[in-house]
């Protein structure tokens, strides 16, 4: 396949998502990103269990760029510790994953 990645991370509001998603694509470091909005996450946080309300971000990148992504990602992200997960797409349209690839390019 062609290192094709989506890159997952939640942040604790809307404002924060669409800086990181708008910072990403202007950086070139994604070709787009889905802000998706509120949800609900319960999860272990300094010895109890948390839940808040967070706003996922769906990142389209590459796995050439994916270290400089994550990189930015914690440079803007407000927590301690992000969640940053990838995950690689095994497959897609043709045209789509071109153009991508294409928007991502550290030549370009």
């Amino acid at each position: 396949m062609r290192g094709i990645l989506q890159v997952v991370t939640t942040v604790d509001d809307e404002q924060n998502a669409t800086k990181i998603a708008k910072q990403l694509v202007e950086c070139r470091l994604a070709a787009c990103v889905q802000v998706e909005g509120p949800i609900q996450s319960s999860y272990w946080w300094q010895g109890k269990v948390e839940t808040t309300r967070e706003w996922r971000c769906s990142i389209k990148t590459t796995e050439g760029r994916y270290k400089e992504l994550e990189e930015k990602i914690r440079a803007l992200h407000p927590y301690e510790e992000p969640e940053i997960l990838a995950f690689a797409v095994v497959q897609g349209s043709k045209s789509y994953l071109d153009w991508l690839e294409s928007i991502v390019s550290p030549t370009r």
